[in-house]
């Protein structure tokens, strides 16, 4: 089946998964590659997921595998009974591309599993090897790229987690959080992004950064309860709670250091119309149609996570996606949407 009819039935598919509630059964059950790699993409880049498959083919298949090797160096991270343990796994993934076919991924060794986003993420990470066979498909420039992004990836977070056990499990200042959201989305965000909008090299570097803190901000600002429990914080008034469910008292003290990091985020929201004006795309784009949705889905998740008593705007997702699709024929639909996005922030900060 040509691609950009099958576009249209994985769209729908990306707007009716239930995400809550993965078919996990399903999901095992996948032999083909390319199948277990669009079928899994929804749960695994919740955010990019949908953007991804406005791109052409043959992009949209190098930015997918991408993204679910960053999916599994994350899970490692997260899951890893130890920073030691997810060091050595981080480590492991990487250089297991000295080798052509790959070599085989290292379990996620065992720890609490939390939620279902969780269990999808260690499915995964089980059945690597069917994003192996679509990433030894794809041609030697873009495994190139590929691996580029894993061991980039692999050495930051290696690198935070060392910064992590000297802070006592907590990022400390704005600096380091800065830094680990560049080296975490950073790396996958400018991936995605150099494939959504043909950055040159070297050019929009700092909007390009900016724009990836400004998403992992708002995954942060998402997961701070989840992160606490897991002894893990990016405010410096969380560290005397790691381990708490955020129950109580502390509640009180993570809205506060929630507003801290969204008023960060907010300070990021223009740099995401800065880089699509910066980048001469051609008149019918749908690469500007998923930066668009991009942006749409980065302001659902602040409006959902960071301003719960504001009555927001209906963000369903097929909603958004009908916003996003006039901005692949017209620049300045593009703009205007960029811009409301960009005042809601500011506003509700």
């Amino acid at each position: 089946m040509p691609f950009f009819i099958r576009r249209i039935w994985l769209l729908a598919r990306g707007v009716l998964v239930d995400r809550d509630h993965p078919r996990f059964d399903r999901l095992r059950s996948i032999e083909d590659p390319e199948e277990f790699v669009w079928a899994i993409l929804p749960h695994a880049a919740r955010s990019f997921s949908i953007s991804i498959l406005f791109l052409p083919e043959k992009a949209a298949l190098v930015a997918a595998v991408g993204y679910l090797y960053a999916r599994m160096l994350d899970t490692y991270e997260d899951l890893s009974p130890s920073r030691a343990s997810a060091r050595a796994s981080l480590t492991g993934f990487a250089n297991r591309f000295a080798t052509n076919p790959p070599g085989p991924a290292s379990v996620v060794p065992a720890s609490p599993v939390f939620d279902a986003r969780d269990r999808v993420h260690i499915l995964l990470v089980e059945r690597c090897q069917l994003v192996d066979e679509v990433f030894l498909r794809l041609s030697p420039e873009d495994q190139k790229s590929v691996v580029g992004l894993v061991e980039e990836m692999a050495t930051a977070m290696s690198d935070y987690s060392y910064i992590f056990e000297q802070q006592g499990g907590v990022l400390e200042d704005q600096h380091h959080v800065l830094g680990y959201c560049r080296g975490v989305m950073g790396l996958p965000a400018l991936f995605v992004m150099n494939l959504l909008l043909d950055i040159p090299s070297g050019e929009h570097t700092d909007d390009a950064y900016e724009v990836s803190e400004l998403i992992q901000l708002a995954n942060i600002t998402r997961d701070v309860e989840k992160d606490l429990e897991r002894g893990v914080a990016y405010h410096p008034a969380l560290k005397a709670h790691l381990g708490s469910d955020g129950g109580g008292d502390v509640a009180v003290v993570i809205a506060g250091a929630r507003r801290d990091l969204v008023m960060l985020a907010t300070e990021r929201a223009p740099s995401f119309r800065r880089l699509v004006d910066a980048v001469n795309l051609p008149r019918l784009s749908g690469a500007r149609a998923a930066a668009v949705l991009m942006m749409l889905l980065t302001g659902r998740s602040y409006e959902t996570y960071a301003f719960p008593s504001r009555t927001p705007r209906p963000r369903r997702i097929a909603t958004m996606m009908l916003t996003s699709l006039p901005a692949a024929f017209s620049p300045r639909w593009a703009d205007r949407i960029l811009v409301r996005v960009e005042e809601d922030l500011l506003a509700a900060a």
